[in-house]
């Protein structure tokens, strides 16, 4: 099985063009919005709009694919008011991710604005188990995005999202968006200590748990707690944390997304993937080259 790789496209002209764009970069799968981001409500999916989408994908073979929720959605809120209006958001972006047969649902937990980590890490468990209640039989998976732990945001350490599934009733349809700058961001060395990095990670919350990646570079250095992305080898994390991914036969065949920086066209999601599997193939040969013992 081949890696799986791919970036976050444009919905600009319709749903469908973010498809379109990610076969035009070379990916065979991508993350996009279903709908405007900084928004809270969306014009509702029409058939057509549905049929265009399913469509396209047919056509450009780009699959499987992610909806990454809007930003403006706090599990986390602990007021009462705010949080019920991010869990009728979270529930339409369900909606929609469901309409257009997407499997994944990437969410950021949320923050706190004060109450406490523990408190924050209740309201999201308690805004999923209401989503879940809604949304019986669907097929999607929420997968919750560790994050880089700026201001009062939870889910930058991994006992944080280990809780919200200890406390979700309905866990087996939830997986782990792992971002790779975030990862650094919050502290954990993937340059020197990736092993050990995911040892903890499948201590606290299990490797099987990752379904996709973000794979981003860090602008700042580890531990920095600030969400800036860098192309890849370009930022504080070095080429090396990428190469050993691309190498890690437990990810083969999972979605891994790149949300690097863009301009006006398609070239740095290009430079981007060949990148990564430039590093995969300088691996694979480095490997061949190794004599057998004894030679």
């Amino acid at each position: 099985m081949d890696h799986i790789l791919g970036a976050h496209m444009s919905i600009s002209g319709g749903l469908h063009q973010a498809l379109l764009a990610g076969r035009d970069a070379g990916c065979n799968a991508i993350q996009l919005f279903s709908k405007s981001s900084n928004q809270w409500h969306a014009k509702p999916l029409q058939p057509d709009d549905i049929a265009c989408f399913k469509k396209t994908r047919e056509e450009t073979g780009v699959w499987p694919a992610m909806i990454h929720a809007a930003y403006l959605i706090n599990l986390c809120a602990p007021q009462e008011a705010a949080w019920q209006k991010a869990v009728d958001a979270f529930y339409l972006e369900m909606e929609r991710a469901e309409a257009l047969e997407i499997p994944y649902l990437v969410v950021h937990p949320g923050a706190h604005v004060g109450s406490g980590e523990e408190a924050g890490i209740a309201r999201a468990a308690k805004a999923l188990n209401e989503v879940h209640r809604r949304a019986l039989g669907f097929q999607l998976k929420i997968l919750i995005e560790l994050t880089a732990g700026q201001g009062s945001c939870i889910g930058h350490r991994f006992e944080h999202v280990a809780k919200i599934f200890d406390q979700t009733d309905q866990s087996d349809r939830m997986g782990v968006c792992l971002d790779t700058a975030h990862v650094f961001a919050a502290g954990y060395d993937l340059q020197e200590r990736y092993e050990e990095t995911l040892h903890l990670f499948d201590r606290q919350i299990g490797l099987e748990r990752i379904k996709a990646f973000h794979i981003n570079d860090c602008k700042k250095e580890l531990g920095c707690r600030v969400d800036r992305h860098e192309h890849i080898g370009q930022g504080k994390m070095g080429l090396a944390p990428f190469s050993h991914l691309m190498n890690d036969s437990r990810f083969i065949g999972l979605p891994m997304i790149l949300e690097t920086p863009k301009g006006e066209n398609l070239e740095e999601d290009r430079m981007n993937l060949a990148t990564l599997r430039g590093l995969m193939q300088e691996k694979t040969a480095a490997f061949c080259q190794i004599p057998p013992s004894g030679i």
